[in-house]
């Protein structure tokens, strides 16, 4: 019996459920897509603020992305040890750093979007361009539901 014949019972109206069956779907694919860049999800996000806020601090990455503070520091390394982050103390907050991409970082970053591109494009090829912003406009519905990370 195929997987779309099989009877899922109560799992078949559960948006959680069908959620993490896509995710994990995505998830493998975007692994696959990235293989050999030393890139992961949550660093390229990472990687993806910092180019896009030059200079902002590890705290306001943190809470864009939704990632506790403790957890941050990691990712915060992992990327500086990579060659891909510049980290330096804040001149307006001396506690802070400052974060900024290398010039290796943003050629990552450039050939990691490119791979993630093609990844979404092969993921989503069933959905129409408005199906596809239909489908980022429930998801941030969602999103916004998320509780706020709160900082140490």
């Amino acid at each position: 019996m195929s997987r779309e014949q099989e009877n899922i019972g109560a799992l078949a109206p559960l948006v959680g459920y069908h959620l993490r069956r896509a995710w994990s779907a995505f998830s493998s694919d975007f692994l696959a897509e990235m293989e050999g860049t030393g890139l992961r999800q949550v660093p390229f996000a990472v990687l993806s603020v910092v180019a896009a806020n030059p200079g902002i601090n590890q705290g306001a990455v943190g809470r864009v992305l939704g990632i506790k503070r403790a957890n941050m520091v990691s990712l915060i390394n992992e990327l500086v040890d990579k060659g891909l982050v510049d980290r330096a103390v804040d001149a307006s907050d001396r506690r802070a750093f400052s974060l900024k991409p290398t010039d290796a970082g943003t050629v990552a970053l450039k050939d990691a979007v490119r791979r993630i591109a093609a990844h979404e494009q092969r993921m989503l090829a069933d959905l129409s361009r408005q199906e596809q912003a239909t489908l980022l406009d429930l998801l941030a519905r969602i999103e916004r539901r998320a509780p706020e990370i709160e900082e140490a």
